[in-house]
């Protein structure tokens, strides 16, 4: 590693050594990865349970990815169902449905920590983190849960680079977020939804798409590829074989973004929130 790096690796592991036990919320990220391998490295694996929020808006592949990061550790990995579809305000995705969805996931993981003795609840969190809307970090206030990564000043690439370094099989992992932020805000969340957007992005992951988003806009699907796919996508086949893919998933229409992958797109404070009118008898 690095030394600046180095330095704060060393200060995350150092704080998490003041604990007793820890419950470490495992998404399937590099972020929250490096933090069960940061909580492993300072308390020991015994001393640590990595939990996964398992629900609609979870994909397959991640749980896969938690429990790969788990078992390369040799932490106990558990997976504790969330209800977060039974809050209004999270179906309703009025802008703040990160507050509400990981509301749902600390207090299930607080009634776990509580059953088991365990205190401390630690995430993922990181600098970069900061510079964005986050009603997630509110909901992690609320609830005391820590977040060593922040508190030692840890960046995205410098996370990744402990990743690489400690061999964790997600290091190379493109970021990656709930099925539900591709619902945009002001529509509601559905399992429906969550389903036609998992369904339509392993497809093109299956075609070879690395970094992908399905928007979910009713009838259509617009994608955002990473710039890495520019090229590929001309190719008439591929394309043909996407929109197939996608509409398989439940779509009607397939529109390609022309500015490409960017976070949050779907947002309050992504790009301004559209209807797409129905076509007119007779019209173009």
């Amino acid at each position: 590693m690095l030394p600046e790096t180095l330095r704060k690796f060393e200060a995350a592991v150092m704080s998490m050594r003041k604990l007793d036990r820890v419950i470490v919320a495992l998404s399937g990220g590099v972020d929250s990865a490096v933090l069960l391998a940061i909580a492993t490295r300072a308390l020991g694996p015994e001393r640590v349970i990595a939990v996964t929020g398992g629900s609609a808006s979870l994909a397959p592949e991640e749980l896969e990815d938690a429990a790969s990061v788990a078992r390369c550790l040799g932490v106990e990995h558990r997976v504790a169902a969330t209800s977060e579809m039974d809050r209004p305000a999270y179906v309703s995705n009025a802008g703040d449905r990160c507050y509400h969805c990981r509301t749902e996931l600390f207090e299930v993981l607080g009634r776990l920590g509580r059953e088991l003795r365990i205190e401390a609840v630690a995430y993922g969190a990181i600098v970069d983190d900061l510079g964005d809307v986050r009603p997630g970090m509110k909901a992690a206030e609320e609830h005391g849960v820590l977040a060593p990564l922040l508190v030692a000043g840890l960046r995205k690439d410098e996370v990744r680079e402990i990743a690489a370094e400690l061999g964790l099989p997600v290091s190379d992992k493109p970021a990656a977020a709930c099925l539900a932020s591709r619902i945009p805000a002001g529509s509601d969340v559905t399992p429906e939804k969550l389903s036609q957007v998992e369904r339509a992005e392993r497809a093109l992951r299956v075609l070879g798409f690395r970094m992908v988003r399905v928007r979910h806009h009713g009838d259509v699907a617009r994608i955002e590829i990473g710039p890495e796919d520019w090229e590929r996508i001309l190719d008439p086949a591929l394309r043909e074989g996407a929109t197939r893919a996608v509409r398989q998933a439940g779509f009607r229409f397939v529109a390609l973004d022309l500015e490409g992958y960017r976070a949050g797109s779907v947002s309050a404070k992504g790009p301004a929130l559209y209807r797409i009118a129905p076509a007119r008898e007779g019209g173009q």
